[in-house]
């Protein structure tokens, strides 16, 4: 196969601000011959901006037309529509979250290992320069102990798309923002078995009238899902996780923060820093200049391809990510308890 044919299936914001563009760059390896979506209109916008041949409302007459596709629908469809791809013998990047449940992500794997097909979802912070300088030092971080986690915004709850719609989305904060630097956090330490979770979910907030919000409104009155988070995670090593992720947290600015305390020395995410000791010191290290991409959505884009060529091993695995579904999971079921 010299070049991969790809489908985009679903061409709201995600697919045309990061997908769409990140694929139409690896025009070496890559070329997008179709767009699906249950809206007709939009999906025939799609194809005319960005030169797609192929236009379809139901996303099965797509796979005829494609060796892999890129699904970018709400959460609800992700399990569906991924093991529909599988049997029809399709390789499958499917945005973040995986799934609403992990057994949906357990049949999405089954299916993947049954038709021996790439199976990715895009977690594209493992892409980001900070995050892949993060992974090649953490040697000098040692075992890891102790793991902070933010993932905060100010008044910023989603007043677009679907993001609020529980039914479709599965939940807010946590499962559409938190579970990026959640899935950072847990690539860094090497993904080790975690044991317990203890959560805790709050919407009042977004449930008062009146709202002071940066990016739309919403309706307050039906707001029915997570807008701030907070957990505690300990791992099968010993070690444990400090998580807190918000859209509309009363704070003075935005964080986006994982740090990891280890038994060698510390690290920083974003931006990032190193904490060492050495010949009675206590040294603190910054990056001058970081190799990579600003816009992670081109690495993940290739590395998707490159797999599915069988050229690259996959930066994201699917029990990776099923993982990262499971503590969502378990971090809900700890707060409605």
């Amino acid at each position: 196969m010299s070049k991969l044919r790809l489908g985009i299936i679903g061409v709201g914001g995600i697919a045309t601000g990061r997908h769409i563009p990140a694929f139409q760059q690896l025009k070496d390896t890559c070329t997008i011959t179709a767009v699906s979506d249950v809206n007709a209109e939009r999906a025939k916008e799609a194809a005319q901006t960005y030169d797609i041949p192929h236009v379809f409302e139901n996303y099965q007459d797509l796979f005829a037309e494609v060796d892999a596709v890129c699904i970018c629908t709400p959460n609800k469809f992700h399990a569906e529509i991924t093991i529909a791809a599988m049997e029809a013998g399709v390789h499958v990047l499917c945005e973040k979250p995986m799934a609403l449940s992990p057994a949906e992500c357990e049949a999405m794997i089954e299916a993947a290992q049954k038709a021996n097909k790439v199976l990715a979802i895009a977690y594209h912070y493992r892409f980001m320069k900070e995050v892949q300088a993060a992974k090649s030092m953490m040697a000098e971080v040692g075992e890891a102990l102790v793991v902070r986690v933010k993932a905060l915004r100010r008044r910023k709850v989603p007043g677009w798309g679907v993001f609020t719609n529980k039914e479709l989305q599965g939940g807010g904060s946590l499962i559409d923002y938190g579970c990026h630097l959640l899935d950072t956090a847990l690539w860094l330490m090497g993904n080790p078995n975690h044991v317990s979770v203890s959560g805790s979910t709050y919407n009042a907030l977004s449930k008062m009238p009146n709202q002071v919000n940066q990016w739309g409104s919403f309706n307050h009155e039906t707001f029915n899902v997570d807008d701030h988070v907070t957990a505690y995670i300990k791992f099968e090593n010993g070690a444990s996780l400090l998580l807190e992720t918000s859209w509309a947290a009363n704070i003075k600015d935005d964080e986006e923060h994982v740090s990891i305390s280890g038994t060698e020395g510390g690290i920083s995410v974003f931006p990032f820093e190193l904490y060492t000791t050495k010949n009675g010191m206590l040294l603190n290290s910054e990056a001058g200049w970081i190799q990579g991409e600003d816009n992670p959505g081109l690495p993940q884009a290739k590395n998707f391809v490159d797999a599915c060529l069988g050229t690259a091993e996959l930066v994201v695995k699917p029990q990776e990510a099923w993982q990262v579904s499971q503590i969502i999971d378990e971090i809900y079921h700890s707060a409605a308890q």
